[in-house]
C-alpha cells in the first residue's frame, strides 16, 4: 500500500521560504508521478505543481510559477516543494499526491494527509 507523508509546513512571514517534503513508501517511487495540491479554508483543493516520474518534466499553477519549484530524488523516495516569496494567499494545507502515470491528474491514486503552511504579515 502506497503511503505519502508530508512534512515541512510551518508558520512563516510574507516573503519567506519553506521547503516541503513528501516521503513515499509501499511501492516503487519512480513508477509514480507526484503532485502537490493545496486547500485553503473555505476553498476547494487546487493544483499547485507536478513532476513526472523521472523528474524531467514539471508543471505549475500560474500563480506559483517563478516562486515554487517541485523536485524529486528517486534514490531517497522523496519529492520536494521549494516555496519562495511566500504570500498571504499561499496559506493552506498542502497535500502530496501520487499517480501511477506519466503525469498527475486531478484524481491521483494516492494522497498524503497534508502539512499546514501559514503565512503571516
Amino acid at each position: 500500500q502506497v503511503q505519502l507523508l508530508e512534512s515541512g509546513g510551518e508558520l512563516v512571514q510574507t516573503g519567506g521560504s519553506l521547503r516541503l517534503s513528501c516521503t513515499f513508501s509501499g511501492h516503487t517511487f519512480s513508477s509514480y508521478a507526484i503532485g502537490w495540491f493545496r486547500q485553503a479554508p473555505g476553498k476547494e483543493r487546487e493544483f499547485v505543481a507536478a513532476i513526472s516520474r523521472s523528474g524531467d518534466k514539471t508543471y505549475y499553477e500560474e500563480d506559483v510559477k517563478g516562486r515554487f519549484t517541485i523536485s524529486r530524488d528517486n534514490a531517497k523516495n522523496t519529492a520536494y516543494l521549494q516555496m519562495n516569496s511566500l504570500q498571504l494567499e499561499d496559506t493552506a494545507g498542502y497535500y502530496c499526491a501520487a499517480q501511477a502515470s506519466s503525469r498527475v491528474s486531478d484524481r491521483p491514486d494516492y494522497w498524503g494527509r497534508g502539512t499546514q503552511v501559514t503565512v503571516s504579515s
